[in-house]
């Protein structure tokens, strides 16, 4: 096994870790090494075909291209990028050990940074019955069926969803000569696409078919059900932080967004440990992972300079109808006045926010407009000054 030297070892080689690269080794952060297990740098927008990328969002410019230019971003400004290579285990706190083609490696570095993004839960996570017939796709393998291998995935198909990406689905599924026939979510109202039919409130129930699937059986929250006849049926918008590597490290995961518990510059509990993007919280956008990552570069450079490891703080913890909120730890002021991540389990309308600890409010307002469960709030982060740092959890509720 070949030892390697480091001073930042970034796992993950998508939007928030490509955004962290850049930035660390323009600063001068000495060596920065990425590690991405695909054969290609960029993550997820590598896949996504439509148009919208950057901050401000660029109509003209499409995930594959957005993801080329992060990735030679980063290689410019100094980083060492490599593809190929998967994180199999910890040889230590600040210690990984690698595989690729060219071996075993184990890499230490002075900070190691969490960027491994999220994955979908497939079908079976889903506790779906049925049995395993063809044509059984999430978001990801239906991307890469259609853009990356030029697949036919089917005639006829149903989308369980209806977030944005279950919209991407939709688009990706017509250009491929692939009849809609339905989106089914379980939230009571959504967004519909034109000249698809939307199901809410309707769960899917069983899939039919051995060999191919024929059909999706579903049942409608007031007992109605029924069978929509398809060959293909794609799961979307289950997404869940690719953790993994987290757990066998020991970093304490958030039970709301099952992602590694973070203060507001990025740090875990692990001295030198730092996780980003949407290893955090799942899926968000890219530019959100982006931003994420660019912003962590200076807590980072703080810490290879000598910055204490803070204690870890109170949690926050929400209350339902709330998911997740992150950052999910109070150390101090936010990273740059960044704001928080919030995000619902229903749709409302102007809900009241509170933020409060030991029964003592910290901060309220209403939030104008609706509240999607496919987009995060963000949350002012002038009221973490308030916190007692040796008080009880911090708790973020609706009402």
């Amino acid at each position: 096994m070949v030892d390697v030297l480091v001073d930042v070892l970034v796992v993950g080689a998508g939007p928030a870790g490509l955004a962290l690269a850049a930035r660390l080794a323009a600063a001068g952060a000495g060596r920065v090494a990425v590690l991405e297990r695909e054969p290609e740098a960029g993550g997820m927008p590598r896949h996504l075909h439509h148009g919208g990328f950057g901050r401000p969002p660029r109509p003209w410019l499409r995930g594959p291209e957005y993801a080329r230019r992060a990735a030679e971003a980063a290689v410019a400004a100094g980083a060492a990028v490599r593809t190929g290579v998967t994180a199999t285990g910890w040889a230590g706190p600040l210690s990984l050990d690698t595989t690729s083609p060219a071996g075993l490696e184990r890499i230490r570095a002075r900070a190691v940074v969490l960027a491994t993004g999220a994955r979908e839960r497939p079908r079976s996570a889903r506790l779906v019955p049925g049995s395993r017939p063809q044509g059984v796709l999430t978001t990801g393998e239906l991307l890469q069926s259609v853009h990356r291998y030029g697949l036919s995935v089917g005639r006829r198909a149903v989308v369980v969803g209806a977030e944005p990406v279950a919209r991407h689905a939709v688009g990706t599924l017509r250009r491929a000569g692939t009849d809609v026939v339905a989106m089914v979510t379980e939230l009571p109202r959504a967004a519909a696409v034109p000249g698809v039919p939307l199901l809410t409130a309707t769960a899917v129930d069983g899939l039919r078919g051995r060999g191919r699937l024929t059909g999706v059986a579903v049942r409608h929250r007031d007992g109605r059900s029924g069978v929509l006849a398809c060959d293909t049926v794609v799961f979307t918008g289950d997404w869940i932080p690719d953790h993994e590597l987290a757990r066998r490290g020991g970093v304490p995961l958030d039970p709301g967004t099952r992602g590694p518990c973070v203060d507001a510059s990025f740090r875990t509990s692990v001295p030198g440990v730092f996780a980003v993007g949407n290893a955090l919280h799942g899926i968000e956008r890219a530019a959100t992972a982006a931003g994420e990552g660019a912003a962590a570069a200076a807590p980072v450079l703080a810490h290879l300079a000598g910055a204490p490891w803070p204690e870890p703080g109170p949690p926050l913890e929400v209350r339902p109808p709330l998911l997740w909120v992150t950052p999910n730890r109070v150390t101090g002021p936010g990273t740059a006045g960044r704001p928080l991540l919030l995000r619902s389990g229903e749709p409302m309308t102007c809900p009241v926010v509170t933020v409060s600890q030991d029964g003592r409010l910290l901060w309220r307002r209403r939030i104008t407009g609706p509240v999607s469960p496919s987009r995060s709030l963000r949350l002012p982060p002038g009221w973490t000054t308030r916190v007692d740092r040796s008080g009880g959890p911090v708790v973020v509720a609706i009402g």
